[in-house]
């Protein structure tokens, strides 16, 4: 079995981590930000770059001594290259490199997202190619075909705002301090889901896609009307954001059924979809969620469901495993590595690095599409 090190820093958290290629996770160590963002509401990207520096490191030997090994017992060295602040990624990926270059160690630069995407494969040994994820993170929403390593086909993608970005303002507009998931989940649970009249973007239209700008700003306004506890817009913008989850992913379920009709303008994506579903490798296997939006209590609930509705398993990582974490980008450089893709050290560090570069580009989306 390969052993990989893995690190990760693209956003607020430092981490990391040795997994072997047989999925055993032999040390995970990881330095959060909270205390030097919550006073912002939001992560400010120079202070989490100066944090990476700090922490990364001490991590590494702490990571390397739980573990019981040395650098030399290592196989290859995975970090996130991207996306993500970009201070940060290069700190990650800059410490990965002189940690290759010293020890003589292939380099595995590892998209993150691509981390999330193949997250649940660790955990979850039996979940096999092609999935249906739906990736939900703090800056990126969308419906992915995950085909294989390296192999993936967007189906949708948010045109404004990510749902883990719209939470994030939904809490920094109620005061419900940082990190913003969290926190409005939190107070969601003392809400009612009904009490507050929201939009739900897109929801019932052909358009395949995510927005949830208009959601946010909505927010906003019923802050500003006085009217509505922060625990009822919390919970009733939480609610807003499960229906346009579940509505969307709907959507791409119903399109790998054959027999439905294809006049609508989610054809495109479908036959993108189908045109996997009828390969050599079978039907879709299952329903997948991960990223940061993915820890959510009521959104895998709701997305459970949706998949019982249309009888497929229904896979989530463990919560731990949904956050940004070093064991997906160890786990992430394993797969990779495995199939015997390694990269050079002057590999750069990327701000943006979409999975599917051959997606059309969303109808007025802006870059994060």
């Amino acid at each position: 079995m390969a052993l990989i090190l893995g690190l990760e820093s693209s956003c607020d958290e430092t981490a990391a981590a040795l997994v072997t290629s047989g999925r055993e996770i032999l040390a995970h160590r990881l330095a959060g930000q909270e205390a030097e963002h919550t006073p912002y509401g939001g992560v400010v990207p120079e202070i989490a770059a100066r944090a990476h520096v700090e922490a990364l490191t001490p991590l590494v030997e702490a990571a390397l001594a739980d573990a019981g090994k040395s650098l030399a017992d290592v196989d290859a060295i995975a970090a996130t290259a991207g996306p993500g602040l970009i201070g940060g990624v290069m700190v990650g990926l800059v410490t990965a490199k002189a940690l290759a270059l010293a020890a003589g160690k292939p380099l595995v630069a590892v998209n993150h997202l691509e981390g999330h995407a193949l997250s649940p494969r660790l955990a979850s040994p039996d979940l096999d190619f092609p999935y249906l994820l739906l990736l939900v993170s703090g800056g990126h929403c969308q419906l992915l075909l995950v085909e294989g390593v390296g192999r993936y086909r967007r189906l949708a993608t948010t045109i404004d705002d990510a749902a883990g970005e719209a939470f994030d303002k939904t809490a920094k507009l109620l005061g419900l301090g940082f990190p913003g998931g969290p926190a409005v989940e939190r107070a969601a649970r003392e809400g009612n889901p009904k009490a507050v009249p929201l939009p739900r973007p897109l929801v019932g239209t052909p358009d395949p896609h995510f927005s949830f700008a208009g959601l946010k700003s909505a927010v906003g306004r019923a802050r500003d009307a006085g009217r509505w506890s922060k625990e009822d817009i919390s919970a009733s913008f939480q609610q807003a954001v499960v229906d346009c989850l579940v509505d969307r992913t709907r959507k791409a379920i119903e399109s790998v059924r054959i027999e439905q009709s294809r006049d609508t303008p989610f054809d495109m994506a479908r036959d993108r979809l189908l045109d996997c579903a009828r390969s050599e490798r079978g039907e879709v296997t299952a329903l997948v969620v991960a990223g940061g939006v993915a820890a959510n209590g009521p959104i895998r609930t709701a997305l459970q469901a949706l998949a019982a509705e249309h009888g497929l398993p229904f896979v989530a990582p463990p919560l731990w495993l949904c956050t940004d974490n070093a064991a997906m980008i160890a786990w992430a450089g394993a797969e990779r590595f495995a199939g015997g893709l390694t990269d050079p050290l002057d590999t750069p560090a990327r701000a943006r690095w979409p999975l599917d570069p051959d997606a059309a580009p969303a109808r007025g989306a802006g870059v994060k599409a």
